[in-house]
């Protein structure tokens, strides 16, 4: 085997936000993939994959070990562990190997911010980023990109000393930076929140959004996991990335089950999003971040081209 492996470093040392929101947005001009996940758990350890088929680019599996408990040890350890492996789709030979959380970084933060880039008010003010995961920052520097008339930033989190880093990085010149203790009073001013966590019961309640607002769920991969209530799903017009995966996570599968969203409620999915942007209506909107291995390959060959690792 003669496939390659890229490192955080590497990956980092060529990825922008421009060029991992760009590799999404010409992705999804494309096929739609064919996508298979599994997870198993024991307790709070989860194994976690996902793999994908897409046409025009190849194919690809990632694969996670997910333990919580390490955040907690007398000496942290990463919560999550994981690998990309990336296929060729002529000679269907493995390529590539990437670190996942590297790929992660960039993938996730980047759907999120293309979703933005289409669903947010163009002038937007304010963001609220809840949770402080290594995914905050990413996800603050995502949407600052694609939304540079952003002035002020809320940090919020269950554990608050855990965001001084985050609102480290995130100093500059003519921003306001704010780790806030009162997150229903944050939602309210937000023009745009994004929740990235793992909690099982809601933090975003509806009745404290800001009309117009643009919320970005990220957590919750889980479908015992929820990062807004009903309300917000029921006063908002509903996005996904992909369908498939969005279906299974709790702030979808959830609200579908207590009656609050119907399926056939949910306006469109990223795809459709980047293929036929709609018009804003003025209505809050909710877009749902489940992911899927289709966008870690979008990512991963992104990287490896700008590397010079043939696909």
């Amino acid at each position: 085997m003669s496939a390659v492996m890229l490192s955080v470093r590497d990956i980092r040392s060529v990825m922008t936000w421009e060029r991992a929101i760009c590799a999404l947005r010409d992705g999804h001009r494309g096929a739609r993939p064919r996508t298979e996940d599994l997870l198993l758990q024991s307790g709070p350890f989860s194994v976690f994959s996902r793999a994908v088929v897409l046409p025009g680019y190849g194919a690809g599996v990632k694969v996670c070990s997910i333990f919580p408990p390490n955040a907690h040890r007398e000496t942290p350890l990463p919560t999550e562990d994981a690998i990309f492996v990336m296929v060729d789709e002529e000679k269907k030979s493995i390529s590539c190997f990437l670190d996942g959380p590297g790929v992660t970084r960039w993938k996730t933060a980047a759907d999120s911010a293309l979703a933005s880039a289409i669903l947010s008010a163009s002038d937007s003010k304010t963001l609220l980023v809840i949770g402080a995961g290594p995914i905050a920052l990413a996800l603050a520097q995502a949407h600052l990109h694609v939304r540079p008339s952003i002035e002020r930033i809320m940090l919020w989190n269950r554990t608050p000393q855990k965001l001084g880093s985050v609102a480290q990085s995130l100093m500059q010149p003519g921003r306001t930076i704010e780790v806030v203790t009162d997150v229903n009073h944050a939602v309210s001013q937000a023009d745009i929140i994004s929740a990235a966590t793992g909690s099982v019961s809601p933090i975003i309640k509806g009745r404290f959004l800001k009309p117009g607002a643009h919320v970005d769920l990220v957590g919750g991969y889980r479908p015992d996991m929820r990062e807004a209530d009903d309300n917000v799903v029921e006063r908002s017009d509903v996005f996904v990335d992909f369908i498939d995966t969005a279906v299974e996570a709790g702030d979808i599968k959830q609200a579908i089950a207590n009656g609050s969203l119907a399926r056939s409620d949910i306006k469109s999915d990223l795809f459709e999003l980047v293929q036929a942007a709609p018009k804003r209506s003025g209505k809050t909107t909710v877009f749902k971040n489940a992911g899927g291995a289709h966008l870690d390959l979008l990512i991963a060959m992104a990287a490896a081209r700008e590397l010079g690792v043939s696909a």
